[in-house]
């Protein structure tokens, strides 16, 4: 028997991968075209009620978060990731890291639309909340170009007030992000790093080991040499950053630019970059410092309070942050059940998906009312002593909670996306492994708990301003007020046990947040929130509210695609 040729075979039925299997139906539509500011009810209300002349900035960049061409970037970002060149191919050192040119189109917009500089450069009294405004947006289009956003902010406060460091404030200020490897003079824009983390220390930067000895001065400013290494150094391309190094006096907060005054590279060494699990997009590397040229940053030998002075800016940064990133995920689980039929009907009207849904919704909005929080009282610390003392405290207490939540809520979001959230070049995916991040950077939850017992016990009257702002609002029902009667007590003992710090800073963190919803969430919004968090019903797990016709309105409410006001109505 003659069996036909391949040519024969097609021609019969088509070419192979033509032939027809299947109809592709009921896959979801992809979460684009709206508008992550307009179309988010809780976060426009708030911002028109407390800045409403920050309403166009925030309009702006929230229509660039929904728009489909910015998703290709963080997509295109982290599917490319840096690759390391510690030489040019004439042999010359530079170590300097390459990007894909979608990371570099991603940092121009977040420049451009001043998601670093804002805080400082607007000319209204809420500049920090409306510069966490736009890092909360921010979060949602991609978190590996958050990283350098939150360090300029932060950096910018570590210039200020210092002559010698005049134009590296005016430049980092600059709406123009420049990404070209030459010196500051050169620059339209600068990023900034930070680099303290040492191999033996970890979070206790008093291990230091590196040093720097005194070498002369350039204008006003001592100038050190530093030799030794750091084992985290985000965004190595950075035109300049702060480090910290052992000198005379002890540890000292040291500024190293990319090149010297004279326009030679300064001496370091980039080792390797780090393959991280998550924050893919963003260069993580170890450096070493081979007599590294350096200026004095603040008073010698007190470096550690000198960089903590403007870093816990950033600690502010990630407490937003992580309520942007829960917030990208919801948007996206509530997209996708909406769009997508389960059983017969749609997968956001089954009644234990609307019931994780709505639970959802319930922690995003929480967190995302705490963050801002935390950003007014930063406006206030100039011109108030509680907002001053709430500062200090409630920053560690909504970093350590947001962050501690992040990969909760991101696992549940990617459950309902089944095994399609699973696969990489769905962004649920991408944020699953960006989600346990932020708890660990710029402070571990432990070390944030520890920071609350220590600001509790070194500022006098921070536990009482805490308790008057979370008693502010007044009370949703006796659960909730015996609830921050006992949290007051426990508040006032003498000394707090550190084996307690967790427990302790949760229930601040939930105090707060059911404060905030109360003033600033939908009444009914605000009541299942506090009964769900503060009654002790739902033991820790999401989906597990007591049913109710309210729990899909609530859904629709913190849906992008539909705006859900006629349906509070």
């Amino acid at each position: 028997m003659n069996m036909p040729t391949e040519g024969e075979y097609l021609s019969t039925i088509g070419h192979a991968d033509a032939a027809p299997t299947h109809e592709v139906l009921n896959q979801a539509k992809p979460c684009e075209g709206h508008n992550a500011f307009e179309d988010d009810v809780a976060l426009s209300g708030l911002v028109s009620r407390v800045a409403p002349w920050f309403a166009p900035e925030a309009a702006a960049l929230g229509r660039l978060a929904g728009d489909a061409g910015t998703q290709e970037l963080a997509r295109l970002a982290n599917e490319h990731s840096p690759q390391l060149k510690t030489h040019d191919r004439f042999g010359h050192r530079i170590d300097w890291v390459e990007f894909h040119p979608a990371w570099h189109q991603l940092m121009a917009l977040a420049w451009e639309h001043q998601v670093p500089s804002l805080a400082w450069t607007t000319g209204h009294k809420l500049g920090h909340f409306g510069r966490a405004v736009l890092s909360y947006l921010w979060n949602q289009v991609e978190n590996g170009v958050a990283c350098p956003t939150g360090m300029a902010y932060a950096a910018a406060a570590g210039f200020h007030g210092k002559p010698a460091f005049a134009e590296w404030r005016e430049k980092v200020l600059s709406r123009s992000y420049d990404g070209r490897r030459v010196p500051i003079a050169q620059k339209q824009g600068v990023v900034i790093g930070y680099a303290m983390t040492e191999k033996q220390g970890g979070s206790d930067l008093r291990q230091t080991q590196t040093t720097a000895t005194l070498a002369g001065r350039h204008v006003d400013t001592p100038v050190y040499l530093i030799t030794g290494h750091k084992w985290f150094y985000s965004v190595p391309v950075a035109d300049g950053f702060f480090t910290l190094a052992q000198t005379a006096s002890g540890v000292s907060c040291l500024f190293v630019p990319r090149f010297l005054p004279s326009g030679e590279a300064n001496t370091f060494a980039l080792q390797r970059l780090k393959d991280k699990c998550g924050n893919r997009s963003n260069a993580s590397s170890e450096i070493e410092f081979r007599q590294t040229w350096a200026l004095l940053v603040g008073e010698e030998g007190r470096g550690i309070r000198e960089i903590l002075s403007h870093a816990h800016l950033t600690r502010l940064d990630f407490a937003v942050g992580s309520a942007g990133l829960l917030r990208q995920a919801v948007t996206l689980a509530i997209h996708h059940a909406q769009s997508r039929i389960g059983f017969g009907q749609s997968m956001a009207s089954l009644p234990m998906q609307v019931n994780v849904l709505a639970d959802l919704a319930l922690e995003s909005e929480a967190a995302m009312l705490s963050a801002l929080r935390v950003a007014r009282a930063t406006d206030g610390m100039a011109s108030s002593e509680h907002e001053r003392l709430l500062a200090r405290v409630a920053t560690p207490v909504t970093k350590y909670w947001n962050c501690q939540r992040a990969p909760t809520v991101v696992y549940e979001a990617l459950q309902v996306h089944g095994g399609n959230g699973f696969i990489l070049e769905n962004p649920v995916a991408r944020l699953y492994r960006e989600a346990p991040l932020n708890s660990i950077w710029e402070g571990t939850s432990n070390m944030m708990c520890l920071d609350v017992l220590r600001a509790m016990q070194r500022e006098t009257g921070a536990r009482e301003v805490f308790v008057e702002e979370v008693r502010g609002a007044g009370y949703a029902g006796d659960a909730h007020r015996r609830f921050v009667q006992q949290l007051a007590s426990d508040l006032g003992a003498v000394q707090i046990d550190e084996a307690q710090a967790r427990a302790i800073t949760t229930r601040m963190a939930l105090a707060l947040q059911a404060s905030e919803m109360l003033r600033h969430s939908d009444p009914g919004v605000a009541q299942r929130f506090i009964d769900s968090r503060l009654g002790g019903a739902s033991c820790g797990v999401l989906g597990t509210l007591p049913s109710g016709a309210d729990l899909g309105r609530i859904v629709d409410r913190a849906s992008v695609a539909q705006r859900a006001e006629a349906a509070w109505a």
